[in-house]
């Protein structure tokens, strides 16, 4: 990697200037550099001298990098920065090109897209004149003065928003928390005021006082975090709503204190994958990356039906217990057979403690549960939401520690029974 870096430095008296630069870039693509850092890589550089290149790119390497997931961006942003000197146009049509899903963009370095960021900083490229009068207009039409930026970001779907937005949107996502109620078991633990008796410990003590029972020894139940089972549709028509509920559920999975036991996470097409070990990546880049890489099906077709008996046979028994809550995000539009559809539903239903369905077809007034697919999946679920914004996914927390929310179940099941 660093051996074929060849190095373009500047002049000697604005070294240190340059240095301070590119701690700027690497703190703005997520690196933890202060100016301790800063003022230790000045001091590096002039003890072990710059002349060689390789010299040069690991001793800003060893003042820079404290942990193994920060290696890959420092690479990126050391050859845009130092090696590069068109470094800019390199950046700018690395913005320029539209959203896509995982499986495209893999073709790059996981750390590209960050390291371009980080260095164009606030400057954004130039639109086609088509495109800037596209965004005036829908500058026009959206302009609100009543809420705030992060307010409308909040509420505006995720289909609809630039390239800017998606970015913003991005670090709320990381923001967001997940709390869950820990869940009470049937094994005790001693307490001063627990409901049940334990008889063990109170027949232990009055054998210490002469046979006498003077005092009632109590239990309350011993508590355990619950599993987080997502199984999230990467179709063509999921493919970025998908995307965006990945990036909040690695920031679910890498957060301490979350309350849940693990996050299991699976992606399902045409066919399923399991992506658990990859969200265990501390670099959201990286590890959608790899994600995208093993899911070879991404806006691909929806065999939901025999994607959930795969899971169903292959995963259920291994990742359903401690009382595991099962998200599912689809649009639930199956040309499969219907009937194993709704089996499966019915199986991975009985085998979680909630079932809580995201839809972002959700966010038309006029929905209705029209579909075949639809129609076998809707029973078989606890709660029926909307999932195609961040305010969506805010409300996630309220809905899991709520045993009773069904969202628009009700609704749509009266629906379903009208038609």
């Amino acid at each position: 990697m660093a051996e074929h870096i060849p190095l373009t430095l500047p002049e000697q008296p604005r070294l240190a200037q340059n240095i301070l630069h590119f701690a700027r870039a690497l703190r703005r693509a997520g690196l933890p550099v202060g100016p301790g850092r800063v003022v230790d890589a000045v001091r590096a550089v002039e003890a072990a001298g710059f002349t060689d290149r390789m010299d040069f790119y690991w001793t800003l390497h060893a003042c820079f990098v404290s942990r193994p997931e920060q290696r890959v961006v420092f690479a990126q942003v050391f050859r845009l920065y130092w090696r590069d000197p068109r470094y800019l146009e390199h950046m700018m049509s690395m913005m320029l090109p539209a959203i896509r899903g995982v499986q495209e963009e893999k073709l790059a370095q996981s750390a590209e897209r960050r390291a371009a960021q980080a260095l164009l900083g606030d400057r954004m490229p130039d639109l086609p004149a088509s495109e800037q009068e596209e965004e005036a207009t829908k500058i026009e039409v959206d302009a609100s003065f009543t809420v705030s930026r992060e307010e409308r970001l909040k509420t505006l779907d995720f289909e609809q928003m630039s390239l800017e937005e998606i970015a913003e949107a991005k670090r709320m996502l990381a923001r967001l928390e997940l709390p869950v109620p820990p869940l009470p078991t049937r094994r005790g633990k001693p307490s001063a005021q627990g409901r049940r008796l334990d008889w063990r410990r109170t027949m232990r003590g009055a054998m210490r006082q002469g046979g006498e029972i003077r005092a009632l020894a109590h239990l309350q139940p011993r508590e355990k975090w619950p599993n987080l089972v997502v199984l999230c549709d990467i179709s063509g028509s999921m493919s970025q709503y998908s995307r965006m509920v990945l990036h909040f559920l690695h920031a679910v999975a890498n957060r301490r204190g979350a309350g849940w036991a693990r996050v299991h996470a699976f992606t399902f097409g045409t066919r399923l994958t399991n992506i658990t070990r990859h969200l265990a990546t501390r670099d959201v880049d990286a590890a959608l990356r790899a994600a995208g890489a093993e899911a070879q099906d991404w806006e691909g077709g929806t065999r939901i039906g025999q994607c959930l008996h795969a899971f169903n046979r292959d995963w259920s028994r291994r990742v359903m217990g401690q009382g595991a809550m099962v998200l599912l995000i689809t649009d639930g539009l199956d040309r499969d057979d219907a009937g194993l559809l709704e089996r499966e539903m019915q199986r991975l239903h009985l085998s979680s403690r909630r079932l809580i369905w995201l839809n972002p077809l959700l966010r038309w007034d006029g929905f209705a549960p029209k579909a075949a697919g639809i129609r076998a999946m809707l029973p078989h679920v606890d709660s029926f939401r909307a999932g195609h914004n961040i305010a969506s996914l805010e409300e996630l927390a309220t809905v899991i520690s709520s045993a009773r929310d069904s969202g628009d179940k009700s609704r749509l099941m009266a629906l379903m029974r009208a038609s």
